[in-house]
């Protein structure tokens, strides 16, 4: 009997090999922050453009304005805002 498997197996795809994907919160707030920064890193909506921001295709957060990041709470949600510093 062989040992090892003739074909169709792979070693490749251990549990636990796959990097991340490094999201969440790039830019705290009180951070100053230029134009097409990215403030957030999000899969879905969990924190909600607010003015200064605008979502990207992928749920990220990035700034349109230059200023100084700030969050806060709008009818129970996390909103993002960036204010002119």
């Amino acid at each position: 009997m062989a040992h090892v498997k003739g074909s169709g197996s792979v070693n490749q795809h251990s549990q636990g090999a796959r990097h991340g994907k490094r999201f969440g919160v790039k830019k705290f707030a009180g951070e100053k922050i230029s134009v097409g920064q990215i403030i957030i890193r999000q899969k879905g909506a969990k924190y909600k453009a607010g003015k200064g921001v605008k979502f990207g295709h992928d749920w990220t957060v990035f700034a349109m304005i230059e200023g100084v990041v700030k969050f806060s709470k709008k009818f129970g949600k996390t909103v993002v805002n960036v204010v002119k510093a």
